[in-house]
């Protein structure tokens, strides 16, 4: 008999508490604050990326002025 058509048994139904088995409200407390964690360092990851890459553009900015000011 092909393995596709071997009769799978099914679990037997759960009879006991369910409030042991899910997550609950504190479940969904710390996955909320950990995936709100996450949002706050990421955007605060790309503030921080922005500015060094501001600086960097200033800083190049200024080179550039100084050697066609010295080249003057």
């Amino acid at each position: 008999m092909p393995y596709w058509l071997t009769p799978v048994p099914t679990p037997p139904a759960y009879d006991g508490d369910p409030d042991l088995v899910t997550p609950g409200v504190i479940g969904f407390v710390i996955t909320f604050l950990v995936a709100l964690i996450t949002v706050l360092l990421i955007i605060d990851m790309v503030r921080r990326v922005r500015r060094v890459r501001y600086r960097e553009q200033v800083r190049q900015e200024l080179e550039a002025e100084r050697d066609a000011g010295a080249a003057d």
